[in-house]
């Protein structure tokens, strides 16, 4: 299974980390905005994350993290 928003292989693990956070779509989405563009989310003025959509945060982050980068230099 692969992200709409990133080139990032999910395996079962982190599905079933993101299926047991009990987080919502929405909750999810926000996560995944957060991720690829917290900058933009701080400048609108957005609350930081909390909760289950901090949680996700946290997830999709460490995911980041580990994805080698376009140039193969780690990440």
């Amino acid at each position: 299974m692969r992200s709409s928003h990133s080139s990032v292989h999910l395996d079962d693990e982190i599905v079933a980390q993101i299926e047991a956070s009990g987080a919502s779509t929405e909750e999810l989405a926000e996560a995944t905005a957060w991720v690829t563009n917290d900058e933009a989310l701080i400048n609108a003025g957005r609350r930081l994350a909390d909760g289950r959509t901090a949680r996700l945060v946290e997830i999709l982050a460490a995911l980041d993290e580990e994805a080698p980068s376009p140039t193969g230099d780690p990440a």
